[in-house]
């Protein structure tokens, strides 16, 4: 092995568990040693190791050095309005915003600082800039803070909902009636914890759909969806509770057979929209999103 690191076992570690034995010698934990012989990288007298084995009294372990953890550079995100004290990006699916529990890879705030936008510093050294969120296989709008200014009084928007926020989904069915708001409370599942659902003791959640399509052929609807409030998943959960979940969307019971028909790999679910006033100028920002090329290839298999 190239770049290697052998040890010779001595009568102290002979008869012992190799990973025992090993992170004795290299002086590391029992669980590196294990992810080593896992990965093949450990071999006894020239022979592929396990880690149960017990090696003898004068025999060469060789320890191969790990090739290097390559990172993806995050992906290029759209700015489609700035100023000084904020900005409205278009993230692209299967982006997380941010760090947090279980995030590998790039997040959006990863390639906003590498495409040198400065974000405002916020409670959390891991969510500058970061007001409110798209799930990860969510695509569309978000505006970020730039400023502790733009971040305090945007925060304070989102708290009062005194911003106009727009979806595109495509959902299953058609909703009966054709305008509705659904409004039940979200809770996090107690059958799987990445996900919710409604129920008592949850969090109040409103939101208000209208149909704006109807495609017989594969019996789907597109809604335009706006949000009273922004909880974790709530357009998703909200749908699955009356019937009509988004298209794609397998953890919300989304139906398999039209998810590959669709050819869709996530939600049918896009931030369309973005209306405020600005919180520092007054000034009325409005911006849209067209549909990205995964979705509208979705609604035109879903027209037929």
């Amino acid at each position: 092995m190239e770049d290697a690191t052998t040890r010779v076992v001595g009568a102290d570690h002979a008869g012992q568990r190799l990973d025992k034995a090993l992170a004795a010698l290299l002086g590391e934990s029992r669980a590196h040693v294990q992810r080593l012989i896992d990965a093949g990288l450990v071999t006894v007298d020239g022979e592929p190791a396990n880690k149960s084995m017990k090696p003898e009294t004068g025999q060469t372990i060789t320890i191969g050095t790990p090739a290097p953890v390559v990172i993806a550079p995050p992906p290029e995100v759209p700015v489609r309005w700035e100023d000084d004290h904020l900005a409205v990006v278009a993230k692209p699916a299967d982006l997380v915003v941010h760090a947090g529990a279980g995030v590998r890879g790039p997040t959006l705030v990863d390639a906003l600082l590498a495409q040198g936008m400065t974000l405002a510093p916020g409670e959390d050294p891991e969510r500058p800039g970061i007001v409110h969120r798209l799930d990860r296989g969510t695509s569309g709008l978000l505006v970020v803070a730039k400023t502790p200014e733009a971040m305090l009084a945007l925060k304070a928007m989102f708290r009062i909902h005194d911003v106009d926020r727009a979806y595109w989904a495509l959902v299953e069915g058609l909703p009966d009636p054709a305008e509705a708001s659904i409004d039940a409370p979200i809770v996090r599942s107690p059958r799987n914890r990445t996900t919710f659902t409604t129920g008592d003791g949850g969090r109040d959640a409103i939101t208000h759909y209208r149909v704006e399509t109807y495609h017989p052929v594969t019996d789907t609807t597109e809604l335009e969806v706006t949000l009273e409030t922004g909880r974790t998943h709530q357009v998703r959960v909200h749908m699955r509770a009356v019937g009509r979940p988004v298209a794609g969307d397998i953890a919300y019971a989304a139906n398999t057979v039209l998810s590959r028909r669709l050819r869709l790999e996530r939600q049918a679910l896009h931030a369309k929209r973005l209306l405020f006033a600005h919180p520092i100028t007054g000034e009325g920002v409005e911006v849209t999103e067209p549909l990205p090329d995964d979705l509208e290839l979705a609604r035109q298999r879903a027209a037929g």
